[in-house]
């Protein structure tokens, strides 16, 4: 054995000490074999077929030992994209500061090898532990067969992601003390759902809070939006006190209900002012979905529907909305949910009560709309689709682009080229009850005079109207079951929304109790009021 190596058999774990070169340890199992080549004349063959568990074991071993001993160069190698595996684990000594890296491996399920992680990060004469647990995948290469470790930046840390690094050093900006609009501190710890979008908001107005930056292990993303990331703080900073427009109590409504489906989103706005109250995201992933997600809203999409058919003169509330079983559009047939059944004497109202897709398809051919109909109301008086929108921190601005053929009486029932956020559809109730357009915002605008989105608003006598049918829906219609029991003025939309590949549409319901609007939406939560609809109803319950 060369010098600078100890080698030790404990409980059946060989393990190997790289001495002199202080980066630690790495176990290896027992009787792994480190090589890998053919003892035969000719070229060896190109493996295929899932890796065997005794690769899995070698390429894992000599991938983890090459980055302990700091051998990114070795350690990329055995990987499946080794540019850039080189140039994260490069950074994670030399941009990270990362030392005394110790990985143990757990027992393996299948080609996954989980381990665990200790280092120690030191920088400027200040250091501490770090210790986090990881894992990788290990696949067959496609082109030379060899078992390789399946690449993503989540295999250094699991807060990476593609094109993201590892950076020790004076904070990107300082720290701060976000406070709701009562003076309520909001931490993370507290309002676990907020962690991304306070980042963002740290991100953005960190040195306007007039804090001092301290000294930190952070996850600088690629995406200078999404703010920075801190995983461990070396020498603390002076934060500065942040105001928002958070609701404390709401916001902790919203972070409760949301648990209680996966692949949710809430948002709740005032509707008198366009301040948000609170938002909420239970993702597997740090996506704001609720901000800025961009999918079809379903029948919420009928509250604007129903303004551009008041608006132009097409039909009123107590109108006639016949809803038949079926609907023909260019060429393409409609079909209501199932188990509703006809009503060729049907109101506007009750149609949009039941959330009828036929009496909306019907009603779009009438004489005076065109392909921009929908889009002109939803830019002019909701202030969608316009990309001007400046909430405070990244946001989707909803989009109703003018469609033509089938997609022409799609859009009006939320499917279609129409894409929405929670945010946009909360807006969108606030814009329906109120009659005006306030642009929604998470921050001041005195904070930092920024020139925010403004749109015509609507009619009193279409917003009056339009509170009569969300609050039919409410009471008697298909929201009724999800806001049973909510006292005051209500109102409610559901949707349903089909998405191409998936068995299960995804839930969506937005509604209202005085001056608290609220919309949410749950991927493959099916109807609205299944999954959306408790959601909502649970914010709007908040005091």
């Amino acid at each position: 054995m060369r010098k600078g190596v100890k080698a030790a058999l404990v409980g059946g774990v060989f393990t190997v000490m790289v001495g002199g070169a202080g980066y630690g340890a790495y176990n290896l199992v027992n009787g792994l074999s480190g090589g890998g080549g053919s003892s035969g004349g000719g070229p060896a063959a190109v493996r295929k077929g899932p890796p065997s568990d005794d690769e899995i074991r070698e390429v894992s071993q000599k991938f983890l030992a090459a980055w302990a001993k700091g051998d990114a160069d070795g350690a990329a190698g055995y990987t499946d994209n080794s540019a850039d595996a080189r140039r994260l684990l490069t950074g994670y000594r030399e941009d990270a500061h990362l030392t005394k890296v110790k990985l143990t491996p757990k027992e393996a399920s299948g080609a996954r090898v989980p381990f665990s992680v200790s280092a120690t990060v030191s920088y400027k004469g200040r250091s501490k532990p770090l210790a986090y647990d990881s894992q990788l995948t290990v696949v067959r290469g496609k082109t030379t067969g060899r078992a390789l470790v399946d690449w993503s930046a989540a295999v250094v840390h699991p807060s990476l992601e593609r094109g993201d690094t590892l950076v020790t050093g004076e904070a990107a900006t300082p720290p701060i003390e976000a406070v709701d609009r009562a003076g309520t501190v909001l931490t993370k710890k507290e309002y676990p759902s907020l962690g991304p979008i306070l980042d963002q908001l740290r991100s953005k107005y960190g040195e306007k809070a007039g804090g001092k930056p301290g000294v930190e292990l952070y996850v600088q993303h690629e995406d200078e939006d999404a703010g920075t990331r801190t995983l461990l703080t070396l020498a603390k900073g002076r934060p500065g006190k942040l105001p928002t427009t958070l609701s404390a109590g709401v916001q902790k409504a919203a972070e409760r209900a949301v648990l209680r489906y996966g692949e949710s989103s809430v948002v709740a706005v005032k509707p008198s002012t366009g301040e948000i109250l609170g938002v909420a995201n239970n993702r597997k992933d740090a996506f704001n979905a609720a901000f800025q997600g961009k999918v079809a809203p379903g029948s919420t999409m009928k509250i604007l529907s129903a303004a551009m058919l008041i608006d132009k003169g097409v039909t009123k509330a107590g109108g006639a909305a016949p809803c038949p079983d079926t609907a023909t559009w260019q060429s393409q047939t409609f079909h209501n949910l199932k188990g509703m059944t006809a009503n060729e004497n049907a109101t506007f109202a009750e149609s949009f009560a039941r959330s009828c897709n036929t009496a909306f398809v019907k009603l779009i051919d009438e004489e005076g709309l065109t392909d921009a109909s929908l889009t002109e109301e939803a830019q002019d008086n909701f202030g969608l689709g316009q990309d001007n929108w400046k909430v405070g921190i990244p946001s989707f601005d909803g989009s109703v682009p003018a469609s033509g053929g089938p997609d022409r009486a799609a859009n009006a029932i939320g499917q279609g080229q129409v894409q929405m956020s929670p945010l946009n559809m909360a807006s969108v109730t606030a814009t329906a009850i109120t009659g005006a357009f306030h642009q929604p915002v998470i921050v001041p605008k005195s904070l930092d005079d920024r020139e925010l989105a403004t749109a015509r608003g609507l009619s009193p006598a279409t917003a009056e109207q339009l509170r009569q049918m969300m609050r039919r829906t409410a009471v008697s219609g298909t929201g009724a079951r999800a806001m049973a029991g909510i006292p005051g003025d209500i109102g409610a939309k559901t949707g349903s929304a089909e998405v191409d590949g998936r068995e299960k549409s995804d839930s969506w319901f937005t509604g209202y109790r005085g001056d608290v609007a609220a919309a949410a939406m749950t991927q493959e939560g099916g109807h609205g009021g299944d999954a959306a609809g408790p959601i909502v109803a649970a914010v709007l319950r908040a005091p």
